[in-house]
């Protein structure tokens, strides 16, 4: 569970309404006709941008903003060195056995196509198409919420529109211009919400989950084609080191050695 995504969220709809309460009554903010404009308006636009199977995919997509199981690149390179000390130890083929008990997909992939005995060129080639495919399955749901980001404001604008077009019917009226107004307005009040708090930083969050992912894939691709040109542990893991901030760069063999002696 990500736990910033859902306090970022509810801190901004607090803090937004208490914000109003102090100001005025929150009762004015709340028009059901103005979040129907507003909110379908912007569903059905966001629907009518892309092909249905990645509108109804960002339903999945959207999981990964609250609960994702993050894979720390510190740990990917420890588990990089147990493969390089296998493969030192016991030979290329032992690592195919060792694999069996990894979760990663992307990582027994590469271990299996070294095994397989296939020439590195060819399992950098593999590797690193499924990574651009990874990275565009993954940039069809920050598309989406961009998108519906962008058109949010437009359609809050539009019911803006709607509701002055209806205040100047009653203009002879100066006691219906006021309320009418503040009708008018709250659609705008709603897109500018729904754009600033909901859909832009679930876009950007899709978007940083992607970036650490892709790291991650990036530092499995170099320590399997480095374990497979038979290059020692330790420079291994200095080439992994230069993937990831230097505070964050520690002497993993060596914790490496004292997790094994526990």
């Amino acid at each position: 569970m990500d736990i910033s995504t859902i306090v970022g969220i509810l801190l901004g709809t607090v803090f937004m309404i208490y914000g109003i309460i102090l100001s005025g009554d929150l009762g004015t903010y709340w028009h059901i006709p103005s979040l129907v404009i507003t909110l379908g308006g912007t569903l059905a636009s966001t629907l009518a941008s892309f092909p249905i199977d990645d509108f109804t995919n960002t339903v999945k997509v959207v999981k990964k903003a609250f609960v994702y199981k993050d894979i720390s690149p510190e740990e990917v390179i420890k588990e990089v060195i147990r493969l390089a000390n296998v493969a030192r130890k016991e030979g290329l083929l032992a690592l195919d056995e060792y694999a069996e008990s990894l979760e990663d997909h992307f990582l027994k992939k590469g271990i299996t196509l070294i095994v397989d005995g296939t020439e590195p060129e060819l399992v950098r080639n593999i590797l690193e198409t499924e990574l651009v495919y990874l990275e565009e399955r993954h940039s069809n749901g920050q598309r989406v919420f961009e998108t519906a980001a962008n058109f949010a404001p437009a359609f809050g604008m539009i019911g803006t529109l709607i509701g002055l077009i209806n205040m100047l019917k009653t203009i002879d009226d100066p006691n219906t211009i006021g309320p009418n107004m503040s009708v008018a307005l709250v659609t705008t009040f709603y897109g500018s919400v729904l754009a600033n708090v909901v859909f832009s930083p679930l876009a950007q969050k899709l978007k940083e989950r992607n970036n650490r992912e892709i790291l991650v894939k990036e530092l499995m691709v170099e320590g399997l084609l480095s374990i497979q040109a038979g290059e020692n542990p330790r420079i291994i893991e200095e080439k992994l080191k230069t993937f990831i901030p230097p505070k964050l760069r520690k002497n993993f063999r060596e914790q490496l050695e004292k997790e094994g002696a526990q």
